[in-house]
């Protein structure tokens, strides 16, 4: 199967418009990450997908990666330095924990879509939207990997 395949075309715009909905209030970045394979600890190579992505270039290192491979059934969910400061311990594991919940019943689109809403909500609260000169800093298209 190809990656691109693995969400249904509306499937993808659903995902995109959460990305978009999360970023709406905040200035931080999230990017959503597919590739068929890890071949090596998820979350290390979650980390270089976030150098390759250019996310740690963000003004206030507020970026998030959700990073899934499909085949594999691995996923990373990678804060920045500014935003990982700032979340309540055990965040992100709950986020994974509410994106698992639905992939397990195949829902992988509600999966990520309910996880960017509690992601948006905390960089909405520490990051709040500032009209002057905020900009959006990464895209918010779903990335493919090869593997």
């Amino acid at each position: 199967m190809d990656i691109r395949d693995f969400l249904t075309p509306e499937e993808k715009e659903r995902v995109v418009e959460a990305v978009k909905a999360a970023e709406r209030n905040t200035s931080g970045e999230i990017r959503v990450h597919l590739e068929n394979h890890c071949r090596e600890d998820v979350l290390d190579h979650a980390a270089y997908i976030f150098d390759e992505l250019g996310m740690q270039e963000t003004r206030q290192r507020n970026g998030v990666l959700f990073y899934i491979a499909v085949k594999d059934h691995q996923l990373a969910i990678l804060g920045d330095a500014g935003i990982n400061k700032v979340v309540p311990q055990g965040f992100w594991d709950q986020v994974r924990d509410t994106m698992v919940a639905h992939f397990k019943e195949n829902r992988y689109a509600d999966g990520l879509v309910a996880a960017l809403h509690l992601a948006g909500e905390q960089l909405s609260t520490h990051f709040p939207y500032d009209d002057k000169g905020e900009e959006n800093e990464l895209s918010d298209d779903i990335s493919f990997g090869n593997s």
